[in-house]
Parts: structure tokens; sequence; C-alpha cells
């Protein structure tokens, strides 16, 4: 009985021994002390120098797009042509001005926020509380 208990633990021992990575520092290497070298200055160039007018700054790089086809967690809305856009956090349907969807509500902005769970409403008033974040930043 001892002998199996044995076995078993020297096995578990060289099985888990297999899976352990040895880690290899490598030294760091050091330049004696006082043999350091001044910084070196780069040669002349021998080239003519160039009579151009120094070149006009670089633009800045344009923002990403905040347009995305689809979003890995909230479903496009049923049957409507649309877009997430990520700045907002909601998809924008394509042809219907104002109008924006994320989990299952479709939003409004008419002079004030409105919501319902159909585009073509009956739309219930609400305030920017009753909007994703990126909605009411969007309509202070």
């Amino acid at each position: 009985m001892k002998t199996i208990i044995r076995l078993g633990l020297a096995s578990l021992v060289l099985g888990l021994a297999g899976c352990a990575v040895p880690v290899v520092q490598q030294p760091i290497p050091q330049e004696p002390r006082g043999t350091q070298q001044p910084p070196s200055t780069p040669a002349p160039s021998t080239k003519p120098r160039s009579t151009q007018q120094p070149s006009q700054p670089i633009p800045p790089q344009p923002q990403p797009s905040t347009r995305m086809k689809a979003h890995p967690h909230f479903a496009p809305p049923p049957g409507a042509s649309s877009y997430w856009d990520s700045k907002l956090g909601v998809y924008v349907l394509e042809g219907a001005e104002g109008i924006y969807y994320r989990q299952r509500t479709y939003y409004r902005w008419n002079n004030g926020w409105s919501w319902a769970s159909n585009p073509q409403g009956p739309w219930q008033p609400t305030d920017s509380s009753g909007v994703p974040p990126g909605l009411s930043r969007q309509y202070p």
C-alpha cells in the first residue's frame, strides 16, 4: 500500500516537474568604472546644404472612425438599415433623421428626448437620464 502511494507521489512530482519552465536570467553587461568614453560627436557632413524652404508641418492625423457595421454585444435593430456609432454608443438608423436604437429601444431627439419600442412610435417623453450616455452628451 505504501509502495503504491510512494509510486503515485513520485509520478505526480515527475509529471509536474515536466510542466515547469526554467527561468534563465541573462547577466546585465556593465562597463568597468572609469572607462566610460565621452559621447561622440557626429562627423561633419560633406553634402552641400539644400537651399529649399523647410517642409510644411505635418497635418494632424484624422480621428479614427466611430462608425462600425455592428457591435459585438448589441444586436442591430430588426428590419432597418443601420450602423453602430461607438462615440454615441448606439445604432444610428440610416434614412431616419435623429432616430437611434439600442437594446430593443428606439430613441428620438426632437427638441427633447423620447423613446419607443417601435420606430413608428408611440413615443414616450423622457429626460437625458433615460437615454444612453453617449446620446445625452450629443444633445445636452
